[in-house]
């Protein structure tokens, strides 16, 4: 914590104060979009069902009701011949999960006539802690429900019948990045939902010959199968890293699915083609793991449960250069990396992505469609960390023309990879931004 002194130096406010004033202004500005309303916790029906909870597995939460669940005990699981296929190897379709042919529309309208706005926010403090929404007692509940391929488990809050908005984490985090953004979304009225990925935290597969498959369309289709579980038809997507590819996907290839997208990172749809070619020497450095999850070296050490924490912290750090993270903070992400599926859908996802595995043909439609980057014509809000070495500051300007529809973009400075936790009131402006464009 910092003094008043230190808060008042060069006449800037602290983070804290930064962040509350942002979201006050938020709150008055779009109002409108948001309900407007204050949020008082409630029971949420929905078909899925609530996780029992330990009593010695809850965790502190930082001025909030955060979920008490049990810690994983994962024992070891076999899945027989479960494993993606080795290159070049094309799996048949898989029995009664076929989709038909999307047929999806080109987008409608050509390229908006207006300004598009663009700016940076100022520099500020490193992060100040955990702790932002001191005054919200808005608790997320984890519910589970089949969806598609996997049991979903989820973190929901917010009034049952709010506007739903979908916060989507990255690799290597989990759930936790959104700890922050959350409350804050569901007290200015939304309905919060907050999934595993497949092979991250207590989502699973239902059935254990479904390969362990984390392609790009998969993980998409997985989406698209919650909201259907749910019963809902459209959503705002927020995310960052898979999470802002996954949101991507979906507002590409089902438009009609998606009120508004905020992407952290901008535009991150993969070419497997493209990414045969080389990069320069310092982009290609901060992939190393990558690279490392190519070789059986590599897939042994996130086998090791303490060698697969240490990697994935060093990534914390290297990513987000200015993020003074807690320990606690990293063992509460971190304890979404025993799933017993994590090791495979990590290495099957970056293996896949230098077309070294190969992918499964019921996802070859939407794959093809991917490959030609097609424009996305949701309403959207694109944010860059200007610390972060996968998206160095200015690179919307590569990514602009894949945004037809209404869009914001922002560069956040002194912030990395991890934006919804790095930057939580900077997120949540995206998000009622998105929904107002």
């Amino acid at each position: 914590m910092r003094t008043a002194g230190e808060r008042a130096e060069g006449g800037r406010m602290d983070r804290r104060s930064f962040h509350r004033a942002g979201v006050a202004a938020g709150t008055g500005l779009f109002a409108a979009a948001a309900g407007g309303r204050a949020y008082a916790a409630q029971a949420h029906p929905t078909q899925a069902h609530a996780v029992p909870v330990h009593p010695e597995a809850a965790y502190a939460a930082p001025g909030y009701g955060a979920p008490a669940y049990p810690a994983p005990a994962y024992g070891p699981t076999a899945y027989g011949s479960s494993a993606y296929p080795a290159p070049g190897y094309l799996l048949p379709p898989h029995p009664g999960t076929g989709y038909p042919p999307p047929g999806y529309p080109a987008p409608g309208y050509a390229e908006p006539p207006y300004v598009v706005p663009a700016y940076v926010v100022p520099p500020r403090a490193p992060s100040y802690g955990a702790v932002l929404s001191d005054g919200l007692t808005v608790p997320w509940v984890l519910k589970q429900i089949a969806a598609g391929d996997l049991n979903v488990c989820f973190a929901e809050c917010g009034p049952p019948d709010g506007p739903v908005v979908v916060c989507l984490h990255g690799w290597p985090y989990d759930i936790h990045s959104y700890a922050e953004v959350a409350p804050l979304l569901a007290a200015r009225g939304y309905r919060v939902l907050v999934p595993y990925l497949r092979g991250h935290g207590r989502t699973r597969f239902r059935s254990e010959q479904t390969p362990r498959n984390a392609q790009q369309a998969a993980v998409a289709r997985d989406l698209v199968a919650l909201l259907d579980a749910l019963g809902i038809s459209r959503a705002l997507l927020a995310g960052f890293d898979w999470g802002a590819r996954t949101a991507a996907i979906v507002a590409a290839l089902r438009p009609e699915r998606v009120k508004a997208l905020v992407s952290g990172g901008g535009y991150l749809i993969t070419d497997v083609h493209a990414q045969a070619d080389p990069l320069g020497a310092e982009a290609e450095h901060a992939w190393w793991y990558q690279y490392y999850f190519s070789t059986e070296r590599g897939r042994r050490a996130l086998l090791d449960r303490r060698l697969r924490r240490d990697l994935c912290r060093l990534v914390w750090q290297t990513v987000s250069p200015t993020w003074r993270f807690e320990e606690e903070v990293f063992d509460r992400t971190a304890s979404a990396f025993d799933n017993p599926d994590y090791p495979e859908i990590v290495v099957h996802n970056y293996r896949w992505r230098l077309g070294l595995a190969s992918g499964e043909r019921r996802y070859d439609t939407d794959e093809r469609r991917l490959a030609d980057r097609p424009v996305i014509t949701v309403p959207t809000v694109t944010l860059d960390g200007a610390l972060d070495p996968f998206t160095p500051p200015g690179r919307s300007r590569g990514y602009r023309d894949r945004f037809a529809g209404p869009y914001l973009h922002r560069t956040l400075d002194g912030i990395g990879h991890n934006l919804p936790q790095e930057a939580p009131g900077e997120f949540v402006r995206a998000v009622l931004d998105a929904d107002r464009l």
